[in-house]
């Protein structure tokens, strides 16, 4: 969840169904989470716990509490509301739950079905991060950010891989797509990633919109970091350096919905 400019991405939308689908025999899944409990699966997820405004200078401090599974939805929820904790106190809670050591995948197709929060300020995301570090501490062991979102503009996902090289400490490549019609906030939406050796693709809904196939990483040869381990994250932040600090206009709570996660693998 690093920033920078990015390019737009051009690409037409087909259907709401994620994409493995479409490529019959070929993949094979390997994980998912449809959240049909009366809970959150801690089997699966962890959800984390701290107010340190996870590096971007946030406002949020994340908490289990917002982080509910009801009628075969996950809500993750942003909440205008003071809380302290052990790292202090903070104006605004949310969450950020993770699947390390409970599901690490080195490559494979990676679909979230969700529908995104808006407003300014508010930074929902599905973005992975390396199990084992590698190569070093971030960025060089890599960052994959699958959906970002500035709650000012919710019509436009972000995609970018974060990593480094000995010319630069962080080096960083992704586009945008912006939806032909509406906004994320007002349908679900198939967010996704296939990942294999030497090659990464984000799809919106089953249509590749971006493909990256070189990047650079500090004292390894490609396609390192992307070679080892990751984990799925998945967070609604509170303002930050990239969105800014919610307004008058931004509405409370509001929340991230997902309908289900699925990681597939090739057979």
């Amino acid at each position: 969840m690093i920033r920078g400019v990015q390019i737009l991405w051009v690409a037409v939308i087909v259907g709401m169904l994620g994409g493995a689908e479409r490529e019959e025999g070929k993949w094979e899944m390997v994980w998912s989470d449809e959240f049909e409990g009366k809970g959150l699966d801690e089997s699966k997820w962890e959800a984390l716990v701290n107010g340190r405004g996870g590096g971007n200078k946030e406002l949020q401090y994340y908490r289990k509490e917002n982080v509910r599974v009801a009628e075969g939805m996950l809500v993750i929820e942003a909440r205008k509301e003071k809380f302290t904790g052990p790292d202090g106190a903070r104006d605004y809670t949310s969450a950020r739950i993770r699947t390390r050591g409970k599901g690490d995948w080195k490559y494979g197709r990676i679909e979230v079905r969700a529908k995104l929060p808006k407003g300014r300020g508010i930074w929902p995301a599905i973005w992975m991060m390396p199990t084992d570090d590698r190569y070093g501490g971030w960025p060089n062991s890599g960052e994959i950010d699958i959906m970002e979102l500035l709650g000012h503009e919710p019509d436009v996902v972000h995609g970018t891989l974060h990593y480094g090289d000995r010319a630069k400490r962080h080096l960083f490549k992704g586009e945008k797509y912006r939806l032909p019609k509406g906004t994320f906030a007002e349908g679900f939406h198939v967010f996704g990633l296939e990942w294999e050796e030497g090659t990464m693709s984000w799809l919106v809904d089953g249509v590749v919109v971006q493909t990256q196939k070189e990047w650079h990483t500090r004292d390894a040869g490609f396609p390192a970091p992307f070679d080892q381990r990751f984990h799925l994250i998945l967070n609604v932040a509170v303002g930050g350096n990239w969105p800014g600090d919610p307004d008058g206009g931004t509405e409370f709570p509001c929340g991230m919905e997902v309908d289900w996660v699925r990681v597939y693998q090739r057979k």
